[in-house]
């Protein structure tokens, strides 16, 4: 890097990626008077919700999980034509027509990844990008770095014991896009979480045959209750500051009428309470196993040529298995100690946003939510770009400001009851978590 040509962008900021959280980020800095590049490393916008990019977690057949007042942002509202759960084509559309309201596009450097972000002192960065297509490498200095890359695009490591013997295809989640990839075939799906949960259910609708293997229970919510979407409700019990336990409470009961006793269909009992694990939102899964569509079997065990074996010994057959188990944030360009990661790859941020040794560098859409990720994205973007201008105009009062906020509980802004997964590393409630943005925000208000 010692070699490569260095430009200094004086008090501009970088942000990487131009998915949904990028967007807000380059928004919000501009809205605030900073000038800004963008580094992204397709060829248009959308992120996760582009579906042709390489790295798109998404399928053809793929609709929001959180419904769409609590999706959309708060200064750029969704047509009231739309549906509740909006389909990934009108998510992408809406990114699109986002940017273009805004203006964004001309502050985005499309085919063009960010390769390192070093910090060189007095809270500023060098970057160093390259396109995407080849040719020489860039460094350009800024005052702060902003990373908005997603985290659902690098799947966890699986170990499948056999599975170097089995003749069949094994399919990470993320490689699914179609159903025709599915159909007429025998689909092993291996993982509980909403990706798994969905391709089972597209797997039901084209396979010939269908087994959802889990390692545990989970709480399968309706995506409906009342006739209004299920996280709409949940919203406003938050509001309300119901106590934890009533709200509990309140979920089972509403589980028990709506979906009723899972384990009548074969399906584990959840091993932890209400609101302990990322919401699974999915009104078919049980329709299906319910018409023999899909049948739940335990964790894998291990793999033969022409089977598999799972840890209660039963033995299917399938040809295909989908591995959905989840997802593991990458950061390639930083450094795992800017970030406080440990060993498992986990970043210590506050409010799983900003750095804690780094004042200048922030992480936007780190956060797993029982609503939509743009309002955070939307929210987290303000107090960073509020937080950058105190820092340049009231460097004493931002000492102040960072010196409480750091005291802040972990428990006022992030979920601490949860199963003990990497699923869960960023999970927070919706409602408290906008609210303790809100209490930042205003604490960063102008003197």
């Amino acid at each position: 890097m010692a070699d490569t040509p260095l430009a200094d962008r004086t008090d501009a900021v970088c942000v990487i990626g131009a998915g949904g959280s990028g967007l807000a980020a380059v928004k919000s800095l501009r809205e605030h008077g900073f000038a800004v590049d963008c580094y992204e490393r397709e060829t248009s916008v959308g992120g996760a919700w582009n579906w042709r990019h390489d790295r798109s977690p998404v399928s053809s057949g793929t609709h929001l999980i959180s419904s769409r007042p609590l999706t959309e942002f708060p200064d750029f509202p969704m047509p009231d034509s739309w549906p509740d759960y909006p389909r990934h084509s009108q998510v992408l559309s809406y990114l699109e027509r986002y940017a273009a309201h805004f203006g964004l596009r001309e502050h985005i450097w499309f085919g063009t990844e960010v390769v390192a972000a070093t910090p060189v002192g007095d809270g500023r960065w060098d970057v160093t990008t390259r396109s995407t297509g080849g040719g020489a490498e860039r460094t350009q200095r800024y005052a702060a770095v902003v990373a908005a890359n997603g985290h659902n695009w690098s799947p966890k490591p699986v170990t499948l014991e056999g599975a170097d013997d089995f003749r069949g295809r094994i399919l990470p989640a993320s490689a699914y896009k179609d159903p025709a990839q599915l159909r007429g075939r025998k689909v092993l799906v291996i993982g509980g979480g909403n990706t798994g949960c969905d391709i089972a259910v597209e797997a039901a609708q084209h396979a010939a045959a269908v087994w959802h293997s889990t390692r545990r229970g989970y709480w399968y919510a309706p995506k409906f209750v009342l006739g209004r979407p299920a996280d709409q409700i949940n919203a406003l019990a938050r509001r309300w500051r119901l106590p934890l336990r009533l709200r509990q409470w309140l979920y089972h009961r509403t589980v028990r009428l709506t979906v009723g006793d899972v384990t009548r269909f074969g399906l584990a009992a959840p091993d932890h309470r209400p609101y302990e694990s990322h919401p699974l939102v999915n009104s078919q899964l049980i329709y299906y196993v319910g018409h023999g569509r899909i049948t739940p079997v335990a964790d894998v065990a291990r793999l033969e040529a022409f089977a598999v074996t799972l840890t209660d010994g039963m033995r299917v057959e399938p040809d295909l298995i989908v591995t959905a188990t989840g997802y593991l944030p990458r950061f390639e360009f930083l450094a795992p100690q800017l970030l406080d990661m440990d060993d498992d790859g986990r970043p210590d941020l506050h409010l799983h946003a900003f750095a804690r040794r780094h004042p200048t560098l922030a992480v936007i859409g780190l956060v797993q939510s029982d609503g939509g990720l743009f309002p955070l994205a939307h929210w987290q973007s303000v107090a960073v770009a509020r937080w950058l201008r105190l820092r340049i105009a009231d460097p004493a009062r931002a000492g102040a400001v960072q010196q409480k906020e750091s005291q802040r509980p972990i428990a006022s802004w992030s979920r601490t009851r949860t199963v003990p997964s990497s699923r869960h590393w960023f999970e927070v409630s919706f409602v408290d978590y906008l609210r303790a943005l809100g209490e930042l925000i205003d604490r960063l208000e102008p003197a």
